[in-house]
């Protein structure tokens, strides 16, 4: 069972960063608007996807660790 976990998991975490990817690649789009709010949500959303990779990347190690 610990492989089927570290997979989907593994799957979760890959899509999350494609999200990351995307959202970051807003933030382009909006440099020279007067919106420093969005611009500010948006690195926000990147960075707590951010996290959110790493911890499920955390989560593989321990799902894939012996016992």
């Amino acid at each position: 069972m610990p492989n089927a976990t570290a997979a989907e998991l593994s799957s979760a975490a890959e899509a999350i960063n494609g999200y990351q990817r995307r959202v970051g690649g807003l933030v382009a789009a909006h440099a020279n608007d007067d919106r420093d709010d969005l611009v500010a949500a948006i690195y926000e959303a990147e960075r707590s996807l951010a996290m959110a990779e790493r911890t499920l990347r955390r989560a593989i190690k321990l799902a894939n660790r012996s016992g």
